[in-house]
């Protein structure tokens, strides 16, 4: 069992830095069609991440620990004001915007490697869901790195090669950091850890996802939000019929 969920762990923290890549190759190869369709990525990514806390994640963790609600509510105003932390710290000169930018993201995709960690030893399905949110909107997050960099005028070859030590191979490297330390946590303090990133995939969805998406809108996007929930309620349900 231990040896499967490493498994899945490492498929989905690797997938992660392979479509975070793909973002990247994408806008640094085409970056007006790579524009055009991010919104849809992000809104179905969106959709995901905010159907599977709500009706999986944060059940799940409260049945392991009463407390993990409260956990829940820490995650996500952790993600809250590291936000703001990073907002306050960019209103400087460019390179200094693109600095900072960055070394958010690269926190906040640190963070998407911790997820998979902690969903994966949960459950099979929790990790599976969440995973597949956190999985497309990698590309989203690939192109959005490349084109903060961007705007500090490093150049289009140093702007990818960064992105992708930031916003790709962090993911992982989260991941496998974490694996050792989460996995010998009895159910008690997992179910803390699970509600803390609730918290986390809540915020990302919420704040992060979809205000980017809808400052983007495309036609039709909302469907890709709606295609998102759909996808996270048919799994859902689907295992809770099937037993």
């Amino acid at each position: 069992m231990e040896i499967n969920t490493f498994a899945w762990i490492t498929i989905f923290a690797v997938s992660s830095a392979v479509i975070n890549s793909i973002g990247i190759f994408f806008v640094y190869k085409h970056n007006k069609w790579t524009s055009k369709i991010k919104a849809y990525f992000m809104c179905f990514a969106a959709g995901v991440l905010i159907s599977t806390p709500l009706i999986l994640v944060l059940p799940n963790a409260v049945k392991l620990h009463p407390y993990a609600g409260v956990f829940a509510l820490i995650g996500f105003l952790f993600m809250f004001l590291s936000n703001e932390l990073i907002k306050r710290k960019t209103r400087q000169q460019s390179l200094a915007f693109g600095i900072t930018a960055v070394e958010g993201i690269g926190i906040h995709s640190f963070i998407d490697g911790l997820v998979y960690t902690v969903t994966f030893s949960a459950s099979l399905l929790i990790g599976f869901l969440s995973g597949i949110g956190l999985v497309v909107h990698e590309f989203a997050e690939g192109v959005i790195t490349f084109s903060v960099l961007m705007k500090t005028s490093v150049g289009k070859k140093k702007a990818a090669f960064y992105a992708f030590i930031t916003a790709a191979l962090t993911t992982p490297l989260g991941a496998f950091i974490a694996y050792p330390s989460i996995r010998k946590l009895d159910s008690s303090f997992l179910g803390l850890a699970l509600g803390f990133v609730c918290g986390v995939l809540i915020y990302v969805s919420a704040a992060h996802l979809l205000p980017e998406a809808r400052e983007h809108e495309k036609k039709h996007s909302i469907w890709a939000f709606l295609a998102g929930v759909t996808l996270a309620l048919f799994i859902v349900f689907t295992k809770i019929v099937g037993g």
